[in-house]
């Protein structure tokens, strides 16, 4: 498992670049990056809930997913999502070899008031065979976040 790290700095106060990261209209926005089809959530961003993070499949258009679980929320400051799953053709999948390679894996969010703004710091986990991919996709989606963010 590798670790991912990305640090933003966004001209608004936390409150409104938490919204913005996490209600469902702004998050379909700056999450097109890791899926042009489109991103959604389904569940609660609640500590201790289930949450399913949805979008068809680029390759074969069938909807899919990764299945989580907020570790920890502490709002405006910190979010802790740790992914335990996949949910593929409808079928939930916590068990296979696939899904035993990258989880747990934990995706963190922290949000500190700086510079008359809030730096976002972004910490996550991946297998070493996505960490390319992902390094190409997270500068974009958080550049958005930023651009939202600042509106």
């Amino acid at each position: 498992m590798e670790k991912l790290h990305y640090e933003i700095h966004i001209d608004a106060p936390a409150e409104k670049v938490w919204n913005t990261m996490f209600e469902d209209a702004t998050y379909r926005q700056w999450t097109l990056p890791f899926n042009p089809g489109g991103s959604s959530y389904t569940g609660s961003w609640e500590q201790g809930s289930e949450i399913r993070f949805i979008g068809p499949d680029p390759e074969t258009g069938e909807m899919g997913g990764m299945i989580s679980r907020i570790a920890e929320n502490r709002p405006h400051a910190f979010m802790s999502i740790e992914h335990i799953g996949m949910m593929k053709n409808g079928v939930d999948d916590f068990t296979s070899d696939e899904v035993k390679k990258w989880t747990p894996a934990f995706e963190n969010y922290t949000f500190t008031q700086k510079d008359g703004g809030t730096e976002v710091s972004v910490d996550v986990d991946v297998a070493a065979e996505y960490k390319d991919m992902f390094a190409d996709m997270w500068p974009p989606a958080l550049q958005k976040l930023k651009e939202l963010s600042e509106k």
